[in-house]
C-alpha cells in the first residue's frame, strides 16, 4: 500500500524514482529499473532523465527480453548472495517494458515476488496516465528520431497488444520510425469487439493526415453506436469531403460478438485476412467495397462472418504481401502461410514482429520501401 501510494501521488516525470525509493525503503532492494519498449520492439530503455544515458537491454537475448516476451517474471540467481527479478510491466495485455528488481535472495525475497509482480501492473497503469503529462517515457520508447509521420501515427494508435479472456490482440508497424499511412484500430465492449486495419494512400504527412481524418471519423461513427456499415459511410464521407476523391483510404473493418463468435465484415480496400484453424492455412476473401473517400456517397453493406474458438486470425498490409524479393518475386499469400505456421505456438502479441523478420528476409534488405502492417488475433471466445 505504501509503494502504491507513493506512485499515485508521485508527480509523472518522477514515477522511476518513486518506485525505486519505495521499493528500497519496503523490500530491501538494492537496485530498481524501470525499462521501457521501444517502438521497434527490439529494445528495452531505461527511463532515466536526461534520457538515453545508459545502454538499452535487447528484447531478444537477454533475462528482461525474456519476461517482456513471456508476459511472465522470470528471476536470476546472480550467485553473490542476491537475485534479480524482471517483472512484465503491462496494462490488461498491452506490453510497456519491464521492471527489474534487485533483492536478497533469502526466503523473505523470494517471498515477496507475487507482491512485486503487483506492483509492476500497478505501475503500468501510472505510466500511462504520466504519459498525459509529460514525455519523459514516449522519448524513452525512441531509439532513433520518429518522422512526424510516424509521430502522427502512433499517438493515433491504440497500443500495440490487448489481451481479454475472450481474445488476444498483438500489432506491429514496419518501419516503425518512418512510418506513413498504415493504421490499426480496436475497441472492446462488454459484448464486442470491432476492430480496423486500414492503407492511407500517400507519403509521408499526407499519407498520416489521411490516416488521422478517416480513422476519427470512424471513431467518430463508432462512437455514436452506428453499425459498421454506417461507420464506413460517414467515414467515406468525411474523407471525400476533404480531399474531393483525390485521396483515399483502404480499410478491412470487423465488427465481433464476443458471446457467438458472430461478425460483420466491411472489406473496403487492399488489406487481407488470413486463418489459422485447426492447424491449416488458408486467405479468407470478402466482397470488395470501394476505399473510403474514393467517390461522394458511396454505400457500404456488411458481409457475414463467423470466427470459431482456438481460430487466429492475421491482418496484413499491401506492404506485407506485395514486398518483392531481389528477384521480383511477390511475398504472396504462400509465403505469408509458411509464415503463420512457423510463428503458430508464439502468443499473438509476439506474431507480428516474427512475420515482419520473415517478410525482412524475403526482402533482402532490411529497410522497408513501404509501410508494412500485421495484425494478428487470437479468438477464444466465451
Amino acid at each position: 500500500m505504501a509503494v502504491e501510494r507513493a506512485l499515485r501521488t508521485a508527480a509523472p516525470q518522477d514515477l522511476a524514482r518513486a518506485v525505486s525509493g519505495e521499493l528500497g525503503r519496503q523490500y530491501g532492494a538494492s537496485l530498481v529499473d524501470l525499462l521501457i519498449v521501444d517502438y521497434g520492439l527490439t529494445v528495452l530503455q531505461p527511463v532515466t532523465d536526461p534520457p538515453h544515458t545508459r545502454p538499452p537491454v535487447s528484447v531478444h537475448n537477454s533475462p528482461a527480453g525474456r519476461a517482456f516476451a513471456s508476459q511472465e517474471p522470470f528471476v536470476e540467481a546472480l550467485g553473490d548472495g542476491r537475485l534479480r527479478a524482471h517483472l512484465p510491466v503491462s496494462v490488461r495485455g498491452d506490453r510497456l517494458g519491464v521492471l527489474t528488481v534487485t533483492l536478497a535472495d533469502t526466503e523473505e525475497g523470494r517471498s515477496c515476488l507475487a507482491e512485486l509482480a503487483e506492483l509492476a501492473e500497478v505501475l503500468g497503469h501510472e505510466v500511462l496516465l504520466a504519459e498525459r503529462d509529460t514525455d519523459l517515457f514516449l522519448r524513452a520508447r525512441r531509439q532513433d528520431r520518429l518522422t512526424l509521420a510516424a509521430e502522427m501515427q502512433w499517438q493515433l494508435l491504440p497500443g500495440t497488444s490487448c489481451s481479454r479472456p475472450e481474445f488476444d490482440l498483438g500489432a506491429q508497424l514496419e518501419p516503425a520510425y518512418a512510418i506513413h499511412g498504415d493504421n490499426y484500430d480496436w475497441s472492446a465492449t462488454a459484448e464486442g469487439l470491432v476492430l480496423y486495419v486500414s492503407n492511407g494512400m500517400g507519403e509521408g504527412t499526407e499519407a498520416a493526415l489521411l490516416t488521422n481524418l478517416a480513422v476519427n471519423a470512424l471513431r467518430n461513427a463508432r462512437r455514436a453506436g452506428l453499425p459498421l456499415a454506417d461507420q464506413a459511410a460517414l467515414a467515406d464521407q468525411a474523407v471525400f469531403g476533404h480531399y474531393g476523391g483525390d485521396r483515399y483510404l483502404s480499410v478491412l473493418m470487423f465488427d465481433f460478438e464476443l458471446g457467438t463468435g458472430r461478425g460483420r465484415v466491411v472489406d473496403a480496400g487492399s488489406p487481407r485476412m488470413m486463418r489459422l484453424r485447426h492447424g491449416a492455412v488458408e486467405r479468407v476473401a470478402f466482397e470488395p467495397q470501394l476505399p473510403l473517400g474514393m467517390f461522394e456517397e458511396t454505400d457500404y453493406v456488411a458481409q457475414e462472418f463467423r470466427v470459431e474458438p482456438g481460430d487466429r486470425l492475421v491482418f496484413v498490409s499491401d506492404g506485407v504481401y506485395a514486398v518483392a524479393s531481389p528477384r521480383g518475386e511477390a511475398y504472396g499469400d504462400t509465403a505469408l502461410a509458411r509464415a503463420i505456421q512457423a510463428t503458430r505456438l508464439l502468443p499473438a502479441a509476439e506474431v507480428p514482429a516474427a512475420v515482419l523478420r520473415e517478410l525482412t528476409g524475403h526482402r533482402g534488405h532490411h529497410t522497408a520501401d513501404d509501410d508494412a502492417l500485421v495484425v494478428c488475433l487470437d479468438w477464444r471466445g466465451r
